[in-house]
């Protein structure tokens, strides 16, 4: 029998190894072990006995990996910039150009994330999207007592606050907010970030993660939040909304539809209100910048 140790990569059997997880602690309940869990691709903190628990290879890992890529990957494909147009080929794959001579400034993202991995993933793919996003890691437990700072630190158009989160096992009474691993953190985190600036359009928020209690963390002041439906959201989902709304000029107004049709997880796991754009062209480019 494999030794369950920290860092190991394992589903659960008792929910048909749906999901994979990555443990990151062990504790004791008399002579039971009990792992506590966080998802590999999605925002789910849980805990499961170690018999309830495989083991899994890297080669399982990897291609469990490279499927989820695949998901997000063809979402991020069909995002677009106000700067760019579909030029339609008769004979090849259609491609977007750019105006080049106008310069972009989409909204800039203050991303806090309690974990290290996720926070990472997301930091890469705001590069990719060619948004300036700062990211602080911070455990969710930390986040309502540090938002306020960092607000003032980084002056973001855009705020996330997110990391873990799930409704505790074998209780669904979701108006309970202490059924919740860290929703209350989310809502507190939200209500000192609306202290900073109350203006839905001034400061966009995101905020929860998988299974989150989202009608408080809107009622908060989010302009967006996991999880209507109580499901899993996918790590990358908070980027892919901060997209959106980055890329958006500034004198429109966004459809919560058209937000979250953009996501992996879509509207069972992602809800919001209307919300103006933080997207603002600039002319003419300076011919000496090359980047």
């Amino acid at each position: 029998m494999t030794i369950l140790k920290i860092g190991d990569i394992v589903s659960r059997k008792s929910y048909g190894s749906d999901i994979l997880f990555k443990v990151v602690d062990i504790k004791r309940d008399g002579e039971k072990k009990i792992a506590v869990l966080n998802g590999l691709c999605f925002r789910l903190e849980a805990d499961a006995p170690e018999t309830d628990l495989i083991v899994r290879t890297e080669d399982y890992v990897k291609n469990y990996n490279e499927k989820m890529k695949r998901t997000v990957n063809l979402k991020v494909q069909n995002l677009d910039t106000p700067n760019r147009k579909l030029v339609k080929k008769k004979f090849y794959r259609n491609y977007w150009s750019r105006d080049e001579k106008k310069f972009e400034k989409p909204g800039k993202v203050l991303h806090i994330d309690g974990d290290k991995d996720y926070l990472a993933a997301c930091l890469e793919q705001y590069k990719k999207f060619k948004i300036e996003a700062a990211g602080v890691y911070l455990k969710e437990k930390d986040q309502p007592h540090k938002v306020g700072e960092l607000l003032k630190q980084y002056r973001p158009d855009i705020l996330v606050l997110t990391g873990h989160d799930g409704v505790i096992k074998n209780d669904k009474n979701y108006s309970n907010i202490n059924n919740y691993r860290n929703s209350k953190y989310y809502i507190q985190s939200v209500k000192e970030a609306r202290k900073f600036d109350g203006d839905l359009d001034s400061l966009v928020i995101f905020a929860g993660a998988c299974q989150s209690m989202y009608d408080k963390i809107i009622e908060a002041g989010a302009n967006y939040a996991s999880a209507p439906y109580r499901v899993l959201i996918h790590a990358l989902d908070p980027v892919l909304i901060c997209q959106k709304i980055a890329y958006t000029k500034i004198d429109k107004v966004v459809n919560p539809e058209e937000v979250i049709s953009k996501t992996v997880t879509g509207v069972k796991g992602i809800g919001g209100v209307e919300t103006k754009g933080k997207y603002r062209n600039g002319f003419p480019k300076e011919p000496y910048n090359k980047k």
